[in-house]
């Protein structure tokens, strides 16, 4: 995975943060017995996702390589 640099971008990065700051939030609130906190941490999780996917649109995520780059990449890995 290092060698593709997956998931290090920007686009990876943000979504990621915003995810776990979500996953604390209902976190916390599932032990404190709060339904309303439970689901807006829940919400919050879901706007992670949509965020990283909207910069990876905007181009702050990773291109995906050509047929012909991927085949380099093999080549080249298995020389």
């Amino acid at each position: 995975m290092a060698g593709s640099s997956h998931g290090h971008t920007p686009a990876a990065w943000t979504g990621v943060t915003i995810a776990f700051i979500g996953f604390c939030v209902s976190g916390a609130f599932m032990v404190l017995a709060n339904p309303l906190g439970f689901w807006a941490g829940m919400v919050v999780v879901a706007i992670g996702g949509v965020v990283g996917m909207a910069m990876k649109a905007a181009g702050m995520g990773a291109a995906k390589p050509a047929h012909d780059d991927l085949a380099k990449v093999i080549a080249a890995r298995s020389a």
